[in-house]
């Protein structure tokens, strides 16, 4: 059954990534909105989902639906590292240092502002 929920869940998570990107592809600049989007916004399902889990109802299929399937669908790592070594390549150090900090330190904030909470 858990492969089942990872599967759904993925899924969902990549069907929402796809729909970030279709959306945010409007504005056309060098910043990869669509990926700080998605891995911002998976942080915070991620650290929600935990924060709710582990407090109220504990059901079996959260955890391999919400967070491995959803949020592992939802979120885009190794598009986050391309992207990076595509603005380090065309020498944007500026904007790659940009998406670094923002990407990464506002998604440990999120887990940070959790573990106070348990």
């Amino acid at each position: 059954m858990n492969y089942l929920l990872v599967f759904i869940g993925g899924g969902i998570g990549s069907l929402l990534r796809f729909g970030i990107g279709k959306f945010s592809s409007r504005w056309s600049f060098d910043f990869p909105l669509a990926t700080l989007i998605s891995n911002l916004s998976a942080c915070i399902i991620f650290t929600l989902i935990l924060y709710f889990w582990t407090r109220d109802v504990k059901t079996d299929w959260v955890y391999p639906f919400a967070i491995i399937g959803l949020c592992g669908g939802f979120s885009t790592f190794s598009t986050f590292s391309f992207e990076n070594f595509q603005l380090y390549n065309q020498a944007h150090y500026g904007l790659l240092l940009l998406n670094v900090m923002v990407s990464i330190l506002p998604g440990m904030f999120c887990f940070y502002w959790v573990s106070d909470k348990l």
